[in-house]
């Protein structure tokens, strides 16, 4: 396989390289979140941070936003059919991280020594 400009495995790997992105995805998995109840769950993401991811998200077809008409607005993040179609590979990429993780940190001290 060539993964030429516009290589439609390329797009896979742009969704999936940015960190914020399988973390959001998977954050969402178990229904739909407002953005707090997000950041409490994910930990170490900034507001904006969030904000820009679920942008990317919904602008990617893979979460939807469903704002409510109350005073205040509220709003919650839902995956969409298309967006659960990637929590398996996620789930992959996290079990394979979690069994090699000491031998990617063992490498990156041998190259840092």
């Amino acid at each position: 396989m060539v993964f030429i400009a516009d290589c439609q495995a390329r797009l896979a790997f742009d969704l999936l390289a940015n960190t914020w992105n399988a973390v959001v995805l998977w954050a969402l998995r178990n229904g739909p979140r407002r953005p707090g109840r997000l950041r409490e769950e994910i930990g170490g993401i900034s507001t904006k941070v969030l904000t820009e991811t679920l942008r990317r998200l919904e602008f990617n077809g893979l979460v939807a936003r469903r704002t409510y008409a109350e005073a205040p607005p509220r709003v919650e993040y839902e995956l969409t059919d298309l967006g659960r179609t990637l929590l398996s590979p996620i789930e992959a990429f996290g079990a394979w991280a979690h069994d090699h993780a000491d031998e990617v940190m063992a490498a990156q001290d041998r190259w840092e020594s």
